[in-house]
């Protein structure tokens, strides 16, 4: 029943690109990239306007902004460069879904956060967030799946499970909480969401690429 939690490998399935790094990416591959980015960049939306506490990377960058002075956005910045660097020695290949990552979800985010709804009650705003966390896992099972090049905290998490061994599920759940402690005793604000995506995205990104493969090995 709990199969999924033991995931170590990302499946290839009909959208899987032969290689990441490609001028001509088969079209299948692109169209569903695009697909799963979205459904993640949505994922981001809700939980930003859930408001019960923003994902573990931006805890880190209002502490590392808290404790040097500098912005959010540039604390954010040099944690993407920081981890991109991390990229080298994990030995992980970008590709245009490392560019499309970055243009399509900071895109999205901006036309959907208008047009999502807002709650009072607590229960809505929690329930927004859980929702949140499903589309980001999903839309990450997806987007990687179809091998054109990870974002860099996905990079940092496939890498790692390569050279580590371990399922995917606990290496990304040991990199969410260490960033996560890192942001809190930098001087970040945790919110419930802050926990539940720490502990859930791992195992939820794993679920969805189990069910992924179980479904469409089958057609």
């Amino acid at each position: 029943m709990l199969d999924f939690l033991s995931v170590k490998e990302i499946p290839t399935l009909f959208w899987t690109s032969p290689k990441p790094l490609t001028i001509r990416p088969p079209l299948v591959s692109v169209v569903i990239l695009l697909f799963g980015i979205s459904l993640f960049s949505l994922g981001e939306a809700l939980l930003v306007v859930a408001g019960v506490g923003v994902s573990p990377w931006t805890v880190l960058a209002q502490g590392a902004a808290h404790t040097t002075g500098c912005s959010i956005g540039t604390a954010t910045f040099v944690a993407s460069l920081i981890v991109l660097m991390a990229w080298f020695p994990l030995k992980q290949v970008p590709g245009i879904g490392t560019v499309i990552n970055a243009v399509v979800v900071a895109v999205a985010l901006d036309y959907a956060l208008p047009y999502l709804p807002t709650f009072e009650a607590f229960y809505f705003k929690l329930a927004q967030a859980i929702m949140g966390i499903i589309l980001i896992g999903l839309g990450s099972a997806i987007y990687l799946i179809a091998n054109l090049g990870p974002g860099p905290r996905d990079g940092l998490m496939t890498g790692l499970q390569k050279v580590t061994n371990f399922p995917m599920s606990v290496v990304r759940n040991s990199i969410e909480l260490t960033v996560v402690f890192c942001g809190w005793l930098l001087g970040g604000t945790l919110g419930v969401g802050t926990v539940l995506f720490a502990l859930s995205i791992g195992p939820f990104i794993s679920l969805f690429m189990y069910w992924l493969k179980q479904f469409f090995s089958k057609i």
